[in-house]
Order: C-alpha cells, then sequence, then structure tokens
C-alpha cells in the first residue's frame, strides 16, 4: 500500500519569528489520522528567523533528530553540549530520563530552514545522550546513505530506537531503488526539490507511507533532498 501526504495537507502554525509544518500532530494542531506513523511522532520543518529560536525547554523519553536545510542552529543543552549546526551535519539527542536545551538561529541575516524529528525509543527512562554527526553531499548523491540507526552502522549516528534513518540527494540521471523488508514500515520525505519515488512524482514537503511494498525506487530528481525512514510498526 502507498500513500501519499502532499505538503499543504500538513498542519501550519506561524509565530512570526518562527514558521513550522507539521508532518504529524503536533502543538495546537491535531489530527485524528496523522499523530504518527509506526515509531516515528515527529516531522516538523521550520523556518526560524534570524536573531530567534527557542529558549531552554525540557524533553523525556523521546529519540529527537535535528536535520539543517540551510542557514544554522546554535544548539546548548543540560549535559553540558555546545555547538552549531549546518548543513550536511545530523544531530541526535537522545532525552531519557530528561533534558533540557536552547536553539538558535544567531545569523543576523539569515532564516535557518530545518527539520526536527521525533522517533519513540525502545526504552523509557534511559540515560540521555548527545551526538553529532557530518555527511558530505558525496556521502548521499545518487544514493541513500544510512544518517541513524540502533547500530551505528556505516558511522551513522546511534540511537535508542528501532528506525533507520537514510537521505539522498538526487538530480538528473541519478537513481536508486531499495528492498524494503516485510513486516517493516517505509516513510519517505521529500525536504527540497522534485523526485519520481515509486512512479509519484513528490514535490518538497510531500511524504510517502509504503506499508507491504517490496521496493522503494527514486529517479528523475530535480535538485532533490530525501529522507526515507525504515520503521517499527
Amino acid at each position: 500500500m502507498i500513500e501519499i501526504r502532499r505538503s499543504e495537507e500538513r498542519g501550519f502554525a506561524d509565530h512570526g519569528w518562527l514558521r513550522s509544518f507539521h508532518s504529524f500532530s503536533f502543538a495546537d494542531y491535531y489530527d485524528p489520522r496523522h499523530t504518527q506513523f509506526g515509531n516515528l511522532r515527529v516531522i516538523n520543518e521550520d523556518w526560524i528567523a534570524p536573531g530567534r529560536g527557542f529558549g531552554t525547554h525540557p524533553h523525556r523519553d523521546m529519540e529527537i533528530v535535528t536535520y539543517v536545510l540551510e542557514g544554522a542552529l546554535a544548539h546548548k543543552d543540560s549535559l553540558g553540549n555546545g555547538a552549531a549546526i549546518l548543513p550536511g551535519d545530523v544531530q541526535r539527542m537522545s532525552a531519557g530520563t530528561g533534558i533540557a536545551h536552547s536553539e538558535y538561529n544567531h545569523s543576523q541575516t539569515q532564516t535557518t530552514h530545518l527539520l526536527q524529528i521525533w522517533i519513540h525509543p525502545d526504552e523509557r527512562a534511559i540515560m540521555p545522550g548527545y551526538e553529532q554527526r557530518q555527511f558530505s553531499d558525496d556521502e548521499k548523491r545518487g544514493r541513500l546513505r544510512l544518517v541513524a540507526s540502533p547500530d551505528g552502522l556505516e558511522g551513522s549516528v546511534t540511537f535508542s530506537a528501532d528506525a533507520r534513518i537514510y537521505a539522498g540527494l538526487f538530480d538528473g540521471d541519478e537513481a536508486t531503488e531499495r528492498s524494503l523488508e516485510s513486516g517493516r514500515l517505509g516513510y519517505l520525505h521529500i525536504a527540497r526539490g522534485q523526485a519520481y519515488i515509486n512512479g509519484f512524482l513528490l514535490h518538497a514537503g510531500d511524504a510517502m507511507k509504503l506499508v507491504e511494498e517490496p521496493l522503494l525506487t527514486i529517479r528523475a530528481g530535480i535538485q532533490a533532498e530525501v529522507l526515507f525512514f525504515d520503521l517499527s510498526i
């Protein structure tokens, strides 16, 4: 089964300094048809205005992945971590028993564009943790590069969730296909550009759910950046 959800069907919030599309129910946006997919709970696409951001706030029992598309995001947390998250970086924060952090766009001229992803952990009340790695465009060009996993395979960031996240860049003749394991869920999100996914043309912000589909195909991209999620039911 394939289900496509178009960008404009997502929830939307405009706070002035923050514009955010919600793929799943979040904050004031609630849709009982879209609360989560497998153990994938949140994909928020955020645009943060120059000089603005999220003040210190807490999280518990969630695996949180940040993927910056443009600009930079400054991160500080209660574990003592402080870093700038740049395009190509994948940051993983395990909230576990509790963590507090802030996220700011310190640029005075450039908007920060990012995806924040939440995945339910396999266990509650684990120790909080943090990891950040850079994945170059060359690593993602014309293929799905594993960027987050429960076992750190291929140098991916490691989280405590039965899920794998892949990132890929596709343009022109670049194409790939991937066999999908029975009993797993697949979710593909177009972060930028456009591409044909299993024969359907998807644009930025569009997503595809795959249930008991044997194969994922990506082709004919135009400056496409995609994220693919291999998820537990």
